[in-house]
């Protein structure tokens, strides 16, 4: 450490002084001083850690060496996390979701061999940054560099170990964050809950059904929007996962009136419907399983209106594992297995204008019908700030 940044360190962390420490930061970056912005993080960390400015300034050094281009900030940014956040898995999640949005793929490979000075690693960040890569369409399985950690069977117990190192069919066109110096920002791809749809027709024969609802079921089926619910910044937050079974086929036309009939607490005081051919604020429409994913994986990423998303992959695996609970696959299935049950459903959206629902952003109402028409799952969840 030169004597410069010595001196600099040894002044008290103040909020002004913070301030100060990030445009000196962005100045020497900006001529090129990389390895000075990784040292600063560094010193931060062995001198200020308990300081109330460590983590916010911290953050924004993280920021600056992940958006500026060439493989040398990443080497240096892995540097810096080592000695500043060496076992944070929440700050990895982080991490790798900006460094896949803003870095090329071949300029990572320092995060998956330690670079020419071995620089330990965490696993998490690794993982993260495998998926991150996935959903973005990178062939990790592929890449030199990166290729021989992300197959390696080591980190094969891995939370995200099991997830295929392709997207399937369904995951397509993920709605993924944008990262600068200053900030991020995502969209919002819920389904607008002001949106009308023609009345249904609810005098359809309905066959006999029975619940079949497991608190196994459940969880699965609303691990994607399981923070709406279970952490407390989310107090508005409500989940209803069901599954129910049919004595005889469910026809397409009767899946409506099916679902209002289900007694759903997301469903109580529907009210009066209007004849057919009006429009309602009650409507169901038949999506692909893309649709469906897409709002899984915005729910599970970006979180609600207060709870922090999981980010790209661990909102990939919490997504996954709705949509193969959804779709009534295994828990042991395979990744192959879960995408031919999932291509099988008939695959619904819907919205109500009950008390249950918010109807402000945060409204999710999905279900799907097994290939034999015997079998449906419902997943409701609102939350609101």
């Amino acid at each position: 450490m030169d004597d410069a940044l010595s001196k600099i360190l040894a002044k008290p962390l103040t909020s002004r002084n913070a301030l100060k420490l990030e445009r000196l930061a962005r100045r020497r970056l900006k001529h090129g001083e990389v390895a000075f912005v990784a040292d600063l993080g560094i010193g931060l960390a062995r001198h200020h850690r308990s300081a109330t400015e460590f983590d916010s300034l911290f953050d924004r050094l993280v920021r600056l060496l992940a958006v500026t281009p060439g493989a040398e900030p990443v080497g240096q940014l892995v540097r810096m996390l080592a000695a500043g956040r060496p076992d944070d898995p929440a700050f990895d999640r982080y991490v790798a979701s900006m460094l896949a949005a803003c870095r090329r793929p071949e300029d990572l490979t320092v995060v998956f061999d330690g670079g020419s000075g071995g620089v330990a690693v965490s696993d998490e960040l690794r993982a993260c940054l495998v998926h991150e890569l996935v959903i973005r369409g990178v062939p990790v399985a592929e890449m030199p560099g990166i290729a021989g950690w992300a197959t390696s069977p080591h980190w094969r117990d891995h939370p995200l170990g099991g997830l295929p190192l392709a997207p399937i069919a369904a995951e397509r066109e993920p709605d993924l964050p944008h990262y600068s110096v200053d900030g991020s920002s995502h969209g919002l791809p819920y389904w607008d809950p002001e949106e009308r749809h023609p009345a249904p027709r609810l005098d359809t024969r309905v066959p006999t059904a029975v619940e079949t609802t497991t608190a196994a079921a459940t969880a699965a089926m609303a691990a994607a929007v399981a923070d709406w619910s279970d952490d407390p910044e989310e107090p508005e937050g409500r989940v209803e996962a069901r599954t129910f079974a049919f004595a005889d086929p469910l026809e397409p036309d009767a899946v409506p009136g099916a679902l209002v009939a289900l007694g759903l607490d997301c469903l109580v005081d529907l009210g009066d419907l209007p004849g057919p051919g009006e429009e309602t604020a009650f409507g169901m429409v038949a999506v692909e399983p893309a649709e469906v994913w897409q709002v899984l994986f915005a729910a599970a990423s970006t979180g609600g209106a207060y709870a922090p998303g999981r980010y790209g992959a661990y909102g990939r695996l919490r997504a996954w594992r709705s949509l193969a609970a959804l779709a009534g696959a295994p828990a042991d299935a395979s990744a192959g297995e879960v995408e031919e049950y999932v291509r099988g459903c008939a695959w619904y959206r819907f919205g109500a204008a009950t008390p249950w629902f918010h109807r402000v952003v945060w409204d999710l109402g999905v279900l799907a019908v097994a290939p034999d028409r015997r079998r449906l799952a419902v997943l409701a969840a609102t939350t609101t700030d």
